[in-house]
């Protein structure tokens, strides 16, 4: 009984495709459920090009001005980066 080739390298290349999507599954699976939540939803939210003002009125209003709470102290909290100066203005100097 002769085996279409076309036939077997679909098979094989489905069976490639299951593994990846096994070993994707396993690697989410390691990842703490709350960074999940969020990679997941800043995902949707860049798919439907969805503003701060979307998402705040999807959640109840008080969901919603603690999501905006949220944003805020995330920006507040993160170190001020370094400027950088040229060499050729430091050179200058």
């Amino acid at each position: 009984m002769a085996i279409n080739k076309d036939a077997y390298r679909q098979f094989q290349e489905e069976l490639a495709a299951l593994d990846k999507d096994q070993e994707k599954r396993r690697t989410e699976s390691k990842e703490v459920p709350k960074e999940r939540a969020r990679r997941e939803f800043l995902a949707l939210r860049e798919r439907y090009k969805l503003s701060v003002a979307d998402v705040v009125a999807f959640f109840p209003e008080e969901e919603g001005i603690v999501y905006l709470q949220g944003l805020i102290a995330a920006a507040e909290s993160a170190p001020p980066r370094k400027r950088r100066v040229s060499r050729k203005v430091a050179e200058q100097d």
